[in-house]
């Protein structure tokens, strides 16, 4: 993980070998589990609407692996406690 201008950027790999550069914009723990929010590390910070995407971080043999939340109300409900976590960052 890199830190450019305060932001930490993290570097993953798809499963058909492409590497993006992703933003963490905040991370919880919900049920025992780390959840990050991220936005491509190139996006304009113009843009009126950020491309945010929640990946649960898990670890298979040994090894850090982000994969998508597939169950609705488990990404409701991690959604809910970002934008709780992201408002009370703005207001300090």
């Amino acid at each position: 993980m890199d830190q450019d201008n305060g932001a930490e950027i993290i570097s993953i790999t798809d499963e058909d070998g492409v590497e993006y550069e992703l933003e963490v914009l905040a991370t919880v723990h919900y049920r025992g589990a780390e959840y990050l929010a991220l936005t491509p590390a190139d996006a304009a910070d113009e843009e009126q609407e950020l491309e945010v995407s929640i990946l649960k971080s898990v670890e298979e043999d040994g090894e850090p692996l982000l994969i998508a939340v597939e169950d609705e109300q488990e990404l409701e409900e991690v959604y809910d406690l970002l934008m709780e976590q992201l408002f009370e960052d703005e207001e300090e």
